[in-house]
């Protein structure tokens, strides 16, 4: 751990004397762009807050604001001071962390893995480049285990006295996904092997499976073992065995197929590498007038990737303009706009999340350890890469039909005078931001934003820019459509936080089962 975050993390229980000393540590100077004389005054106001943010925050000063790193301490640092020189307050409502929620990740990395085939007792001579195995702990063993040929293990019924104790076979095919080998290892498979019979390779496998995995420290690991081989290896381990690789293909094909016993067992051995990181989610409030009222939640991850480009490649830091230092920008003028107004009944709470691009995992912190009880969020909104579309893009709604929000946005946008797409095609992407984590812990939370309003164009930004260095200030960043968003946010908060306009009765998440 660097020393920036150690700062970070003294200066979080400090009192309010010591925390505004350390907030006016950071100084600010960010030169402001030009902005067509088209725009009004109010909206070129935004614009130029928006773009001094982003400016500093995707600055390669910053070095891609890796978590764990001094890139995170510079952006928790000049986000703080923005919040606290605006008026918020601390979230965490915890005085031993004020404004900075610890969060713990764990990193995993395959360190090593190791197969041995017996056939029929016989030791079968497979080259160790032949075959990947895979741990989810930290070192897991299986020894002497039977081969059970599951087939394509699709809407079939496994009991737990087939699979218990053996290693379930499981053909690839078209469907590369880890659902089938989740629930073999669920119902009690002491470890899965994927035969790939279709067009994914095993170099493909280990490129992706070979990257880090990352969890929160206080999640259950488990020791679930998987491997993978080639056709041609797996018609080698079937020589002179009572069946051949055809003949299993053909019985994996037909209505009436059950599992079957192959006369080959394996010992497989895992380990991984585990790092631990320690960051910081930051959480910014402004008191309502009634404590019993609820709460609104404005959302927006800081993280990004920091070094990821190769190499001899000149330019390596991913600054992440778009993403999501927009995001955070808008957080941070929302919170701004919503500061002027008068006390609104809700509380308002801002939260700008770690880890987002670990897998969501700064948002499943915040919600499995919240600052106030879940069921008092009466709605959420993720802010995400909303510097994409120009002025007067419609809105689309990311989780359109998922929560009980969308009536009330329609008459927010009617109000303000923005268009609101009425079709579900933003959803596509609802599993891609933190409001997909919230919605898992049944917290109304959508995506409100004019950046999915333009579907193709977002669709060039995740084919382009999207997670490159490219992702800068090396080109000019719109700007139109993120205004628009800052000011229909605003009004969503101010809406959300009347009591007169939404009741006190909390509005339960749908559960989330489809993301279509």
């Amino acid at each position: 751990m660097k020393s920036g975050i150690r700062a970070v993390g003294r200066a979080a229980g400090k009192s309010a004397w010591r925390t505004a000393a350390f907030f006016a540590l950071f100084a600010v100077g960010v030169p402001i762009g030009v902005v067509a004389a088209s725009v009004s005054r109010a909206d070129r106001e935004i614009e130029d807050r928006l773009r001094a943010h982003i400016q500093m925050l995707a600055s390669d000063d910053f070095d891609g604001r890796e978590p764990g790193t001094d890139g995170e301490a510079k952006t928790l640092r000049y986000l703080a001071k923005q919040w606290f020189d605006i008026g918020l307050v601390s979230g965490t409502n915890d005085p031993g962390n004020e404004w900075f929620a610890p969060v713990t990740v764990v990193a995993h990395e395959p360190s090593s893995g190791s197969a041995r085939f017996l056939r029929k007792g016989f030791r079968a001579t497979i080259a160790p480049s032949d075959v990947l195995v895979f741990t989810s702990g930290k070192r897991s063993l299986v020894r002497n285990a039977p081969l059970l040929f599951v087939g394509r293990a699709r809407s079939q019924d496994f009991t737990r006295n087939e699979l218990a104790g053996r290693i379930a076979v499981v053909l690839d095919g078209n469907t590369p996904d880890s659902a089938r080998q989740n629930e073999l290892l669920a119902l009690g498979a002491s470890a899965v092997l994927t035969v790939l019979d279709g067009e994914r390779t095993l170099d493909e496998v280990a490129a992706r499976r070979r990257r880090s995995g990352y969890a929160l420290s206080d999640e259950a690991l488990g020791g679930d073992l998987e491997a993978f081989i080639g056709r041609a290896t797996m018609e080698t381990l079937l020589k002179g065995t009572a069946h051949t690789f055809d003949d299993l293909e053909q019985a994996a094909s037909k209505d009436d197929f059950a599992p079957i016993v192959l006369d080959v067992t394996a010992s497989l051995e895992a380990a991984t590498d585990e790092t631990t990181i320690r960051t910081h989610n930051l959480i910014g409030k402004l008191p309502g007038r009634s404590k019993q009222a609820g709460a609104v939640l404005f959302v927006a991850h800081w993280d990004h990737f920091g070094e990821c480009g190769e190499p001899p490649a000149e330019d390596v830091i991913c600054n992440g303009a778009v993403d999501n230092a927009s995001g955070v920008a808008a957080l941070t003028e929302v919170a701004r706009r919503l500061s002027r107004s008068p006390q609104m009944d809700r509380d308002v709470y801002f939260l700008a999340t770690t880890a987002e691009e670990l897998g969501l995992l700064g948002a499943h912190a915040f919600a499995e350890s919240p600052p106030l009880p879940l069921e008092r969020i009466v709605a959420a909104f993720n802010i995400d890469s909303i510097a994409i579309a120009p002025r007067k893009t419609p809105f689309a709604i990311v989780g359109r039909g998922m929560t009980g929000l969308d009536k009330d946005i329609a008459k927010v946008a009617k109000a303000e005078g923005f268009k609101l797409r009425e079709n579900n095609d933003a959803n596509e992407y609802v599993k891609r931001q933190d409001g997909w984590a919230l919605l898992q812990h049944d917290i109304p939370a959508v995506m409100v934003t004019t950046s999915y309003g333009d579907i193709e164009r977002m669709r060039a930004f995740f084919d382009g820019d999207y997670h490159r260095p490219s992702d800068d200030l090396s080109h000019p960043i719109e700007l139109g459509g993120a205004s628009d968003d800052v000011k229909m946010l605003t009004a969503l908060g101010r809406w959300f936080a009347d009591t007169r306009k939404v009741p006190v009765t909390p509005m339960v998440a749908k559960a989330p089962v489809s993301a279509k």
